[in-house]
């Protein structure tokens, strides 16, 4: 998968650079994560949650977000939300368009490498834009892609 390197989220590419390389060369990664909540008959608000694969290469058998993928270079935020949600969890387009909502971005920095030798790790920059999708009662989501072991309903 292609990122695109660029002065700002919405600015030309200056190239394009792997997914895995990013990181390496100091780039920023951008990403989507999206929150799939529900609301019950009582009123409540449940949450849909993603226990990510063993096979993964970042952190394995984590809990995630129902949906949450990197920024490829050559789709919009919303054409990514739509391609992720019918990947990581067979969500039709439609219910991805009527129930999502933009809920704002986090930025972190962080330093991997803590079990390799001095001088072998490097600092991974990420941008998340976050989202709200509100589910039908009725939705339950299938791991299509392999990304994901199982999903669960948390109490919020």
């Amino acid at each position: 998968e292609l990122f695109k390197v660029a002065e700002q989220f919405d600015s030309p590419p200056l190239f394009m650079v792997e997914r895995a390389a990013a990181p390496l060369l100091g780039v920023i990664e951008y990403g989507i994560h999206i929150n799939g909540l529900v609301k019950e008959d009582d009123g409540s608000t449940r949450m849909w949650m993603a226990r990510r694969s063993q096979s993964k290469s970042k952190f394995p058998g984590y809990l995630d977000h129902i949906v949450a993928g990197g920024q490829p270079a050559g789709l919009s935020l919303m054409e990514n939300c739509i391609k992720e949600c019918n990947e990581e969890a067979g969500l039709p387009s439609d219910i991805t368009l009527q129930g999502i909502q933009p809920a704002g971005a986090i930025s972190y920095e962080c330093y991997v490498g803590d079990n390799k030798p001095p001088g072998e790790g490097f600092l991974s920059r990420c941008v998340l834009f976050c989202f709200d999708l509100w589910l039908p009662q009725d939705f339950v989501p299938v791991a299509n892609d392999g990304e994901v072991e199982s999903f669960f309903k948390w109490n919020t």
